[in-house]
């Protein structure tokens, strides 16, 4: 009985590390939110748009500075790598809202650089403690767990926007407020419930993994239509706003209902199987122990022969950081990661003044757009992508491949500045990013292992501050600033389709390349999905027979 009660108990737990995590991420995309104040920061301090776009290549810039908790990762427990991550997001982002809210005068641009990139950091904490925690935790499903935490991230841009205008109509200083104090208190939460906990061993686990992630998609999917509908209906003040941040509110909370079932489950469980577990546990340990006695043996022997053959890891085992950034899959996958994230997140950066350069007056709501539709793509593409895995083994990285066609048609319709074009294109550069989140961070997991994933993640996340430099920083800066006229204390402004057409143009390239090294890494690692595929279909056989 003690026995069962521990395995309830362990079942429960890692569901309710999966709540926090959940939680965790809900509020973890505050480095896609400085649209939503660069304008003030823009007047505030007098800036052009190349100064400007250069703060946000300094926010961008602290996630290179993840290779640190990366390194953490394999020394520190989860818990202090939390800690790290919420005090730091404190600092830097409440030092910002003392400038914005003109608490304190504005301090000089090497300063705010520095407070943009520790908040920027702080998320890198963040969430390689979630997400090294809940693949290893979750290690058999990991298409669902990367889609649903990379979806709430993305949700996290509406939840934060959508909650400020409701409660605070839209006032940047009180939402860098929200940026500093909601992420530490939620993450002072997760600190005490978020551990490494033994995977699923059997297929029974397995197939109760996949009801509850069920549950956690549906969940996510209503969250992100409510917010969609918020922003649709557009009645954002008075008891209205109140209302719908208390329901919103409710559905982030609403999860929790998950770690609670599974606890009185395998409770009861445990009370109706109790007898016959005394009766039967002596003959069952005996046969099991000999049975993993014989596996130890013939895989110990079966490894010693490998061995001797070879010396470095292939693909699929577990690689360090030295041997996976030595082989060409690992550079295909950044650099094709670089197209991706890199021009997706010039765009976010800049969607304030896109929006006011094609003569838009509220940017909120493409921000919230790309964000919602970020969250359809990440959590979609993880689900989709570990269905066909399951069914056919399709490699991972054509998913990828489609994104960046798809993506490149938007960029070409902005670049058009057809009717509507920013709103398409905000839905397509919102799904496409969201895709590529989702599907590289399983894809380098089962290329390149475990054991260090928590470092290799954070290598590959470095094309964020990457692809913010030479996209938004480099590319949109320089050509904004050449087609935009100068205004009275310092900044310059510039209206109409041509001041981002060019850049849109070059960023489709960047796309087309993309699909190009997506569609090579897709072919090079067949043979390793095929693999998975066979070991997930005989995985669910041996558990219908037993």
């Amino acid at each position: 009985m003690g026995f069962q009660r521990s395995i309830s108990s362990s079942s429960a737990l890692k569901w309710l590390g999966f709540v926090t995590a959940v939680w965790v991420q809900s509020i973890s995309g505050n480095n896609y939110t400085f649209s939503n104040y660069s304008g003030a920061l823009k007047s505030l301090m007098n800036l052009n748009q190349l100064e400007l776009n250069n703060l946000s290549v300094a926010k961008d810039v602290g996630k290179a500075f993840g290779i640190l908790a990366g390194l953490a990762s394999d020394r520190l427990p989860t818990p202090v790598i939390l800690l790290i991550g919420c005090f730091e997001g404190l600092l830097g982002y409440g030092v910002q809202w003392l400038v914005v809210s003109r608490t304190i005068q504005p301090i000089p641009y090497w300063q705010m650089c520095i407070f943009l990139c520790m908040g920027g950091n702080s998320t890198t904490w963040m969430n390689t403690a979630v997400l090294v925690t809940c693949i290893r935790n979750f290690r058999r499903n990991r298409g669902p767990v990367s889609g649903i935490l990379k979806g709430y991230v993305g949700l996290s841009t509406a939840i934060f926007t959508d909650l400020c205008t409701a409660l605070f109509s839209n006032d940047p200083a009180s939402f860098l407020v929200l940026l500093a104090v909601v992420p530490f208190a939620v993450c002072l939460t997760a600190v005490f419930f978020l551990r490494e906990i033994p995977p699923a061993s059997s297929a029974a686990e397995e197939n109760e993994e996949t009801r509850y992630f069920t549950i956690f998609n549906i969940v996510a999917v209503v969250v992100a239509v409510y917010l969609q509908s918020y922003d649709i209906i557009g009645i954002k003040t008075g008891v209205f706003s109140v209302a719908f941040a208390s329901i919103l509110l409710f559905l982030l909370a609403s999860p929790i209902a998950i770690p609670f079932h599974s606890f009185i489950k395998s409770l009861n469980y445990g009370e109706q199987d109790d007898l016959e577990g005394r009766i039967q546990e002596p003959l069952l340990r005996s046969e099991i122990a000999a049975a993993e006695k014989e596996v130890i043996v013939v895989a110990a022997v079966a490894a010693e022969e490998e061995e001797k053959k070879r010396k470095k890891p292939v693909l699929g085992e577990d690689h360090t950081i030295m041997e996976a950034v030595l082989t060409v899959d690992f550079w295909v996958l950044f650099v094709s990661f670089l197209c991706g994230v890199g021009t997706g997140l010039a765009v976010m950066n800049n969607m304030g003044q896109i929006g006011l350069a094609l003569g838009y007056t509220n940017v909120s709501i493409f921000v919230s757009m790309t964000s919602i539709w970020g969250f359809f793509g990440r959590i979609l593409s993880g689900t989709l992508s570990e269905y066909f895995l399951k069914k056919a083994g399709t490699p991972r990285p054509l998913w990828n491949a489609a994104s960046q066609i798809l993506m490149a048609v938007g960029y070409i319709l902005m670049a058009l500045a057809v009717p509507n074009s920013l709103y398409i294109g905000s839905m397509v550069v919102g799904v496409c990013y969201g895709v590529r989140l989702a599907i590289t961070v399983p894809t380098a997991s089962e290329l390149f292992g475990l054991k260090y994933y928590g470092l290799i993640y954070n290598i590959l996340v470095l094309n964020l501050p990457l692809g913010s430099f030479l996209f938004s920083g480099l590319l949109a800066g320089f050509l904004y600033d050449a087609e935009a006229t100068p205004t009275p204390g310092g900044g310059n402004t510039c209206v109409g389709a041509h001041c981002y057409r060019l850049i849109f143009i070059v960023m489709a390239l960047a796309s087309v390349i993309g699909v190009g090294l997506d569609l090579v890494l897709a072919y090079r690692t067949k043979e390793i999905y095929a693999k998975i595929h066979a070991s997930k279909k005989s995985k669910k056989s041996g558990g219908s027979l037993s």
